[in-house]
């Protein structure tokens, strides 16, 4: 469809109360491709101008703006902080954010295009939406930052305006289809299980599963009984209710292909939602909110990873697509040991053959 065509549609959908990303998959196209129609001169409410990196450059400017909301999303679970963006390094393929709120692994050779996107608000006299979103190849989000009440909007204009590039040509192409894994016979299964054995940090594992070429729930399959152990659809809302009950500090990792966002703390408020046939389950407080589709869960499993330090333990979830929804560890620091109230939470956590028997 042309692009007025598409703003109109677009725009009837958000006045139902579509999210974005909802609106452009309900007409059949990518989110960045629905941003991009918005781009120009045109009578919508939503307004898009393309921007240019460096990428980290346009982060670390963000510091001069105050609190603001980060977005890291994947197909099944949205993850929100509150915060300033402080302490950002790397490169022009990598960086990392290390503030205190935003705590952020960034994977810039996936942000393909970025956009400063102003939307008036649906209520008369309320000011604009104004929100940086950049997205990968295939038009899917990968981070976004929305000013909030406290944020210095100025600031925040300025930056965008510092890196426009009206001339910034936008082409985003399908998504490959994601790649099969290898089959189980042709691992090796030995050599695998050696070479986890043998880690010392967590940030190893990647490096781990790239070498021995094994998808990620795979490995966990062939080590299951060993340093994996599945557990029941139901331990995401268990492990997140004995935390708020607890009061146990937790970390939540979400990412997308381009950014990891992480939530280090406590949770308190945890409630669950069903709206128009989907089950949420919510962290909804002050600073972090996650929306996590619990009915999309099809396996969890809990993870050991030898360090340095210990065994470090995670809970990560996966949909039913294989996707990888959200991981959970105990909180800590690099050089402390694993804590044991969250050794203690996991060992609550049930398993499948509690469910099932």
């Amino acid at each position: 469809m042309n692009h007025d065509t598409l703003r109109e549609r677009f725009a009837a959908l958000r006045a139902e109360g579509k999210r974005h990303k909802d609106a452009a998959e309900a007409l059949g196209v990518s989110e960045g491709e629905a941003i991009a129609a918005h781009t120009g001169e045109h009578p919508a409410a939503l307004h898009a101008t393309p921007l240019r990196g460096p990428w980290l450059e346009l982060l670390q400017a963000l510091e001069l703006c105050g609190p603001v909301l980060a977005l890291t999303r994947n197909a099944s679970t949205v993850h929100e902080k509150t915060g300033v963006y402080r302490n950002l390094s790397g490169g022009a393929k990598m960086g990392i954010a290390l503030g205190e709120e935003i705590d952020l692994r960034l994977f810039f050779s996936h942000w393909q295009a970025g956009f400063f996107v102003s939307e008036a608000a649906a209520n008369a006299g309320q000011p604009p939406s104004l929100s940086l979103q950049f997205f990968d190849a295939g038009g899917l989000a990968v981070h976004k930052i929305f000013a909030r009440d406290a944020t210095d909007r100025g600031a925040f204009e300025s930056v965008a305006q510092a890196h426009v590039d009206a001339a910034q040509p936008i082409v985003f192409q399908p998504a490959e289809a994601k790649a099969s894994p290898r089959p189980d016979s042709e691992i090796d299964r030995a050599a695998l299980t050696e070479a986890w054995g043998g880690m010392t940090d967590t940030h190893q594992f990647f490096g781990l599963l790239n070498k021995f070429e094994v998808e990620r729930q795979q490995s966990f399959r062939l080590n299951d009984g060993g340093f994996t152990k599945r557990a029941s659809r139901l331990a995401v809302r268990e492990l997140l209710n004995e935390a708020s009950f607890s009061g146990s500090p937790i970390m939540v990792f979400v990412g997308s292909p381009g950014c990891i966002q992480i939530h280090t703390g406590p949770v308190v408020r945890v409630e669950p939602m069903e709206m128009r046939g989907m089950q949420w389950l919510n962290v909804l407080d002050p600073g972090f909110n996650l929306h996590l589709r619990e009915d999309l869960i099809d396996s969890v499993w809990i993870v050991e990873k030898p360090t340095s330090d210990g065994i470090v333990t995670s809970v990560e979830a996966f949909d039913r697509d294989g996707g990888l929804m959200a991981m959970f560890f105990g909180a800590r620091k690099p050089g402390a040991p694993e804590r044991e109230d969250w050794r203690e939470l996991v060992r609550k956590l049930p398993g499948i053959e509690e469910v099932s028997a």
